[in-house]
């Protein structure tokens, strides 16, 4: 079924093409990963056939963006953000350390622990380039760590253009049982008519996350001990002692997650308005001016969730979650959600100002399928077995709308969104939201103010009991998030500074208090966040840079959330050519840093952080790494090494062993050398 709906989109898309044979003419400071400003890009001014210029845009998004080329920082080509805290193993559960709620409204399965690491359709990029362009990027890590992203994009005609893209990500670990192998892969073709008024969008986005689950060591003392100073020796609470395998086609996980999902969708548009032209000397090139659009999005999704393991210890499982295993789970435990999700949507379009297709007004509604098997039989409203298994469906019908302007002058963006649900399983939810963007100028600089309410049901897995993974006895009475957001940020060019606030404003927060069981505080709460990035300069020609994050967070009432007061990450260094024209070198050292807090306990189970509020998680010294990345033409490389700060003396035996802890039982490596090569080529 699969095959044959992927083949119905793709044939879809060439028809459209078909009928022109001939071709015609969000953050604080993080951004859109690898939106580059445009001033830094793999456009090349030159003559010569290798010349390109290349540009990107997402489906959603007005503005069209530039492959960026710096070095500076090593997180650009690296799927895990710099502020997320991760389980002690690259491809592990993470969490921000920088404070950023669910802000989505309806239907939610609340999985979210691996995101980073997925392909979305919201991240797919459509391109434009001049010239086939591809990028090979491969990095090598300790115990054959390894990752390798590959993407080709192409225009076949200049009104159509095809991108695909793939990531793997393999990393056995320092400690027992934390492998992780995880598999990306995502397509998107784009199509325009000759005539202009047809438009065509398709993306195929895949992911096989896989990671084994090890419930932390037995005893965190182990780390100071000279006895385990090989690290992969220390006892663990989950995988019956599996030591590192350094086999990189080996992706069995006996205990841990498997998460899967494929997306599919299609986005069609039809312009009505005014044709015109545009005649130079030699060619007349056709132009249309679109006042009314009509817009068709149709989205098959497919997702697994499901934990195993393959020789459970029972004692684990009923002090951790109070489950007993029966004769029939001793050998082997497991649980699962599948959901397959349908989504049609139907908008329409007004361009109040015809010769600015960057100002709209949109209207629309839709509907969502969904069905769900589970392994729980809790419920008499049982619709059907599969397997033993039980099948329940779901629908939700929804509106929304929106209001975009940016300018002709290109210096405000204004925006207002808003969508509802009126029936369904998420009837009542809603989103709203309105920002404002000013580009003041090289001296003044940018401001971006914002707001945004959502009103939202907790994710399926906290407030269904039907959720195999819902291991609390009885179903919580959990009332609908409401979280308000005010936001502003401003950079100053000149003085390379940025300056961001958010304000959140939430109810009815929910969360776990342990392993499994739920809980939500019905009491109002705020969050108060305050970021500063800063760029200082020194030498002649400024080549000798400290760039700093700093982010102050602060809960205001007695919710139950533990976040870092302080986080700050800062990178002292050099940047230069080093008297060589077509060499840009970055080398220096990093430090990252957050106040020591009672963080996030991890349940391998669910996959889910959760609220602790017994042991404060130390941070005995800032992390510290040393890079070296360069850049020639395009051909970059990267080298690091990270986790200096854990170099010891420990009972006579120098090693790097002084680890800081992720969560409780769960400690970051020690030392970490990685190397990494990416390039393009204009093919």
């Amino acid at each position: 079924m699969k095959f044959y709906f992927v083949l119905f989109l793709v044939m879809t898309g060439i028809c459209a093409q078909a009928q022109d044979p001939l071709g015609g003419v969000g953050n604080r400071f993080r951004g859109i990963k690898n939106a580059g400003s445009g001033n830094d890009s793999l456009a090349r001014r030159n003559k010569f056939e290798d010349s390109i210029t290349i540009s990107y845009r997402y489906l959603d998004t007005l503005r069209n963006y530039k492959m960026d080329s710096s070095i500076n920082d090593f997180t650009r080509y690296y799927p895990m953000p710099a502020e997320y805290n991760y389980l002690g193993n690259f491809g592990n559960a993470a969490q921000s350390y920088v404070f950023a709620p669910n802000m989505k409204a309806g239907w939610d399965p609340g999985f979210h622990a691996f995101d980073i690491y997925k392909y979305t359709v919201e991240k797919a990029r459509f391109f434009t380039a001049t010239r086939p362009y591809s990028e090979l990027n491969y990095m090598l890590g300790t115990r054959s760590e390894q990752f390798i992203e590959l993407m080709h994009t192409q225009n076949f005609r200049p009104n159509w253009n095809t991108h695909f893209a793939y990531r793997l990500l393999n990393s056995p670990g320092l400690f027992q049982n934390q492998k992780s192998a995880h598999n990306s892969y995502y397509l998107t073709n784009w199509v325009q008519s000759k005539d202009k008024r047809y438009n065509n969008y398709i993306i195929i986005a895949a992911n096989k996350l896989q990671n084994t689950e090890n419930g932390g060591v037995t005893n965190s003392s182990y780390i100071d001990s000279v006895d385990y100073a090989r690290r992969d020796y220390i006892p663990v609470r989950l995988g019956g002692g599996t030591r590192y395998s350094a086999d990189f086609f080996n992706t069995n996980i006996a205990t841990g997650n498997r998460y899967a999902d494929f997306n599919a969708l299609m986005r069609q548009q039809f312009d009505l308005g005014r044709k015109d032209s545009l005649v130079t000397d030699s060619t007349v090139i056709p132009l249309f001016f679109p006042r009314i659009r009509l817009e068709h999005t149709i989205r098959y999704s497919k997702y697994t969730f499901m934990f195993t393991d393959a020789a459970p210890d029972a004692p684990y499982y009923q002090d951790h979650y109070d489950y007993p295993l029966t004769e029939s789970s001793s050998s082997t435990f497991s649980k699962r959600d599948d959901w397959k999700e349908m989504v049609n949507d139907f908008s329409i379009y007004t361009f109040p100002d015809a010769k600015n297709t960057q100002q709209f007004i949109k209207l629309g509604a839709g509907i969502q399928n969904l069905s769900g098997v589970f392994d729980t039989l809790q419920r008499e409203s049982v619709l059907e077995l599969i397997g033993g298994r039980q099948k329940e469906s779901f629908y939700n019908i929804f509106g929304h709308g929106e209001y975009r302007n940016r300018t002709k002058n290109q210096k405000w963006d204004m925006m207002a969104n808003g969508k509802i649900y009126f029936a369904g399983m998420n009837a009542g939810d809603y989103e709203l939201g309105a920002s404002v963007q000013s580009l003041l100028g090289k001296k003044i600089g940018s401001l971006l103010l914002g707001a945004q309410n959502v009103n939202r049901t907790p994710s399926f897995v906290m407030q269904n009991p039907i959720s195999s993974f819902h291991l609390m006895q009885g179903s919580p009475d959990l009332k609908k998030e409401n979280i308000s957001h005010l936001y502003a940020t401003i950079y100053q060019p000149l003085l390379k500074l940025g300056l961001s606030g958010h304000y959140y404003l939430m109810t009815n927060y929910s969360y776990y208090t342990d392993f499994y069981k739920i809980n939500q505080y019905n009491s109002l709460f705020n969050v108060l966040q305050i970021g500063v990035n800063k760029v200082f300069e020194a030498g002649k020609t400024k080549q000798w840079k400290w760039r700093t994050e700093v982010y102050f967070q602060q809960v205001v009432g007695g919710a139950p959330l533990h976040i870092p007061t302080i986080y700050t990450r800062n990178r002292l260094g050099y940047e230069g050519k080093l008297g060589f024209p077509k060499l840009n070198i970055a080398m220096g050292l990093e430090a990252k840093y957050r106040t020591n807090y009672k963080g996030d306990g991890y349940s391998p189970i669910l996959g889910q952080f959760f609220y602790q509020d017994d042991q404060t998680v130390q941070y005995k010294l800032p992390t510290i790494a040393a890079y070296l990345n360069f850049r020639i033409n395009s051909f970059k490389a990267f080298v690091r090494a990270e986790n200096l700060n854990t170099f010891r003396n420990l009972d006579g035996s120098w090693g790097f062993t002084n680890n800081n802890f992720a969560a409780t039982d769960y400690p970051y490596p020690g030392l970490l050398i990685r190397l990494g090569v990416f390039w393009g080529f204009v093919n």
